[in-house]
């Protein structure tokens, strides 16, 4: 091939894109903030409780909004996501939501010199739409133990905390939800299932 033809061959490269022809969609994020009901003024008493890392069950590192369609397959939707892992938002949330509470009287993290009384550690073990039952799930799975003299500690108690919410519209045959709706009652049950847990943990503490 002489060089006139390599030209010409080279002219018409932008003509046969081998790129899809579709519109440009730009990625949604939700914040994971669930408001705490309001109460009276927190008193600020009880044990300084340490909360460790949150650890993710297996599919929840994804930030992805979770819907689960009507073959109980789960989904992960890339182009609505959280803005952080829900593991991480979840576990601040949690930490905002039992400082909020009154019941104790510092929520602290690893790596804080204030001694903590007792230990929380928690999984995010679901968080996910369910247009078929027109629910939103969020679950929680805890154990709080006693921090003792000498580094050991005890169990106080294991939890499991399962919240739920309403979406919008009611249970949909067809599977589908709007993103914004799904991610505000994903939200909703966290908090619905963070109110669980500090029912339990001020039990267990008692």
């Amino acid at each position: 091939m002489n060089r006139r033809a390599l030209i010409l061959a080279a002219l018409a490269l932008p003509a046969c894109s081998v790129l899809p022809d579709r519109p440009y969609q730009q990625t949604q994020r939700f914040v994971l903030a669930p408001d705490r009901p309001p109460g009276p003024a927190p008193a600020k008493r009880g044990p300084v409780l340490l909360l460790r890392t949150m650890r993710a069950a297996p599919g929840l590192d994804q930030r992805g909004l979770r819907v689960l369609g009507a073959r109980d397959d789960v989904t992960v939707d890339f182009w609505n996501e959280w803005t952080a892992p829900p593991a991480d938002l979840a576990e601040e949330a949690l930490r905002r939501w039992l400082l909020a509470s009154g019941r104790f009287a510092a929520v602290t993290a690893p790596g804080s010199r204030l001694r903590a009384g007792v230990i929380l550690e928690a999984e995010l073990t679901r968080l996910q739409a369910e247009p078929a039952a027109g629910i939103a799930r969020a679950s929680l799975s805890a154990l709080l133990l006693a921090d003792g003299t000498g580094g050991t500690s005890r169990v106080l108690g294991q939890f499991l905390a399962d919240g739920t919410a309403p979406l919008p519209g009611g249970p949909r045959a067809d599977g589908k939800v709007a993103a914004d709706a799904a991610a505000a009652a994903m939200s909703a049950a966290l908090g619905d299932a963070l109110g669980r847990l500090e029912a339990a943990l001020v039990r267990a503490i008692r």
